[in-house]
């Protein structure tokens, strides 16, 4: 069964456009838990523009299901990784002047270094998921260098103009999936997905969470937290 993780840095984006106190992203992910997310993803960024190292600590205090820390692969992060130890990491690609995540993590040309920051973090018992484009290639380095997850790309999907263009893209996840599970690596999908869009990519094999903020946290606006979270869970619940 596909679970829900739920990222909650879009509220952390809010609290920083005033630099106040408000909205809390901890008190989000409690909300968000109540409503039934299967785990929090909150992504710590080297500028520090929506959540914070106090958003992570007290979070990992707090949190009941599983923290899941997103950040770039660089020292700095694996030695704050290394005190707070989330449940997982992922580890993504980052650019300063991105307004979100653009594109997965280049594990090939990144080979050698990834192995080492993996070996370190899995060593000292965090389990590490690589957020990268379903690219065969891609998949295969991830897998050579240790990763005991992907987490797939699904951006090129949610954003296919067409629907043919959408089949496209859902086909090439699906080979991915395949791909990932030949090389004894788990997977899980995340970026751009909404309500509309989402019951396609649970159905994919082997996912098994997929990570969803930005779609949740804006019909949050309107239904609050925790109907949006039940909403979502409804949406990729499988009969």
């Amino acid at each position: 069964m596909t679970t829900l993780g739920v990222n909650i840095d879009h509220v952390a984006t809010l609290r920083q456009a005033r630099r106040t106190t408000e909205p809390d992203p901890v008190t989000a992910a409690a909300l968000a838990e109540l409503g039934g997310a299967d785990g929090i993803t909150v992504h710590l960024r080297e500028d520090r523009r929506h959540i914070q190292e106090r958003d992570l600590l007290l979070l990992r205090q707090t949190v009941q299901t599983h923290l899941n820390l997103e950040m770039a692969a660089v020292p700095s992060m694996v030695d704050l990784a290394l005190q707070v130890k989330p449940d997982y990491i992922t580890l993504v690609p980052e650019r300063r002047e991105e307004v979100t995540t653009e594109g997965g993590l280049d594990a090939v040309a990144q080979q050698d270094y990834l192995t080492q920051v993996v070996a370190t973090l899995q060593g000292a018992g965090i389990p590490v998921s690589l957020f990268i484009d379903a690219q065969p290639a891609q998949i295969k380095a991830a897998a050579a260098l240790g990763a005991q997850f992907i987490e797939l790309h699904t951006g090129p999907y949610a954003g296919a103009s067409t629907e043919s263009l959408r089949r496209e893209q859902l086909q090439i996840l699906e080979q991915a999936c395949v791909l990932a599970q030949a090389q004894g690596v788990r997977v899980n999908a995340g970026h751009g997905l909404t309500y509309k869009n989402v019951r396609p990519v649970t159905e994919l094999p082997a996912v098994e969470e997929l990570n969803i903020g930005h779609s949740i946290i804006s019909r949050a606006v309107f239904v609050g937290l925790e109907r949006a979270v039940r909403e979502m869970k409804q949406a990729i619940k499988l009969d």
